[in-house]
């Protein structure tokens, strides 16, 4: 029910998944009249779409405090609490970000030695073969060095786990490469991750360079994670306008255009931001995707797709089993 659309688009997104995943099953979780409204259009197979009713939905503005206390049967805490029943194996929500955060997070619980869980997603790189892995993209706005380094570790074994890299390459985003570079947070941070022998800390990393494919994973506080986010998706969608705009400007360019229409099309889909769209809140007991809430058709499909990889390669499992004794060896008290 959440995001800017709510069924118009998650209902022909889910139907779009299903018939590409033949053993995927579905719970589609809102008002049950408004989501079988929605269906009536299309022909699907109800022993694998189904409906649970949820009489309250979050507003896209509203409170996570207040949403957590008094929407105690919005769409998004059924959802969750689906999951938590061993119902669903995973959870996709395109809702207000922190409500599904602190909802999830009440409900599911972090993993043992996991202090606050992050958002992780896919950014793109000039190698059409690679991505890289970004976090924290907003569930943390203010974050220690302690904080910084849990979330190297989750991040390097989500990347292990998801994008089958033996040993990742893990950065920390700061505004030079040098040592000397950054605030005390990002300096900290470095010196611990220097001394966590069971991380591949490869030093320092500028934006410009977050898409050159060379880190596996980057590293942020969520308030530079979540600008940086921004500000990609927003460029990438100024670059592709702009591009459409300067092919139609006269009857000239419009055959210039059609000539490269094929190369356009290719490029202008490299950089769509709804290929990369749903991002895992990673730290969890559970597997819990954020869609953008503006997404499309399309991106939600994908943000069902990345729950499915999720539940697929058994992430939290796996990273239960491995961010444990990792942070043993690498995280250092608060205090020291």
């Amino acid at each position: 029910m959440g995001g800017d659309f709510g069924p118009p688009v998650t209902v022909p997104a889910s139907l779009e998944v299903l018939a590409k995943h033949p053993s995927l099953r579905l719970i589609l979780v809102g008002d049950a009249d408004i989501l079988r409204q929605s269906l009536r259009s299309y022909q699907y197979d109800s022993n694998r779409l189904s409906i649970q009713h949820a009489s309250q939905k979050v507003e896209m503005d509203e409170s996570p405090s207040l949403a957590l206390r008094n929407k105690k049967d919005s769409s998004m805490r059924v959802a969750i609490n689906q999951l938590k029943e061993g119902k669903a194996q995973a959870c996709v929500s395109a809702g207000n970000t922190g409500a599904l955060m602190a909802t999830a997070r009440f409900v599911l619980k972090t993993l043992s030695g996991v202090d606050r869980p992050a958002i992780i997603s896919t950014f793109p790189t000039i190698d059409p073969n690679k991505s890289v892995r970004m976090l924290d993209l907003g569930a943390n706005v203010d974050s220690s060095a302690a904080d910084l380094v849990q979330f190297a570790v989750m991040g390097s074994v989500f990347a292990s786990a998801v994008d089958n890299i033996p040993n990742p390459k893990v950065h920390l985003l700061n505004i030079g490469e040098e040592e000397i570079k950054g605030n005390e947070q990002v300096k900290q941070t470095a010196l611990l991750l220097q001394n966590a022998k069971s991380i591949n800390y490869a030093g320092f990393i500028e934006a410009d360079a977050i898409h050159k494919g060379e880190a596996d994973v980057v590293v942020c506080d969520g308030f530079v994670g979540n600008v940086t986010l921004k500000t990609t998706e927003g460029v990438a969608r100024f670059i592709a306008r702009l591009m459409k705009e300067a092919f139609m400007r006269n009857i000239f360019t419009k055959l210039v255009g059609l000539l490269v229409k094929p190369v356009l099309k290719s490029f202008i889909k490299r950089i769509d931001p709804s290929r990369y769209n749903g991002a895992t809140f990673i730290g969890l007991n559970g597997t819990v995707i954020k869609s953008h809430g503006g997404a499309n058709i399309q991106a939600f499909a994908r943000a069902i797709e990345e729950g499915i990889t999720g539940v697929e390669k058994n992430v939290p499992e796996r990273i239960r089993s491995e961010v444990e004794q990792l942070l043993k060896s690498s995280l250092p008290s608060e205090g020291g």
